[in-house]
């Protein structure tokens, strides 16, 4: 069997409904940004459907799995544990599919982001906020997809302080690695 088509029967099986059509949204919206910005399809496909393997695990057993996995997690990651699905989600994509070191940073990356982030783990990060399925009244989502068209790098500095701002007002943490980010995509439009 195809790897795309045991991935889609594995979340199939293992997702909710909900998360299941987000991640064949991701996958899509991955696959049209890659072609767009000549980036690898295939890579960018699998990234997109795996982003969230993890996401609908508990936060106890999101705990359990870094500790039992030896995963490295910061004090706001452990605080905040929603954000552990990238981390274990990488980790679960390398481990039970075998996927290279690209795919499971971009899967690791699309929860808090990276100064380190490559084209694929942007179209990612981008396509998880602009996917086709995704709606928000938080977010101005048609703004972003346009942008997506014009720059990866302008619309996740969008996506960033949009993000910021709404954390910002619900008192939350916020994530070091989002402000690296940031900075380093500003620094480098100087």
């Amino acid at each position: 069997m195809e790897l795309i088509e045991k991935i889609k029967k594995d979340l199939k099986e293992n997702l909710s409904e909900k998360r299941y059509t987000h991640s064949i949204g991701v996958m899509n919206m991955a696959v049209e940004l890659a072609q767009y910005y000549n980036a690898d399809v295939e890579t960018a496909k699998i990234a997109g459907l795996l982003h969230d393997i993890a996401k609908e695990m508990t936060p106890d057993e999101k705990i359990k799995y870094v500790e039992e996995n030896n995963i490295l997690i910061d004090e706001v990651e452990r605080i905040n544990t929603p954000i552990l699905h990238g981390k274990i989600g990488a980790d679960i994509a390398k481990r039970k599919y075998g996927v290279k070191e690209q795919i499971q940073k971009a899967i690791e990356y699309h929860t808090t982001t990276s100064p380190d982030m490559d084209i694929i783990a942007k179209i990612v990060y981008v396509s998880d906020k602009i996917e086709i399925n995704r709606k928000s009244e938080d977010y101005d989502i048609e703004y972003e997809r346009n942008l997506a068209k014009k720059s990866l790098d302008k619309t996740i500095i969008y996506i960033i302080d949009s993000n910021i701002k709404s954390l910002v007002n619900k008192g939350k943490l916020i994530h070091p690695k989002s402000i690296e980010t940031r900075n380093k995509l500003i620094i480098e439009k100087i």
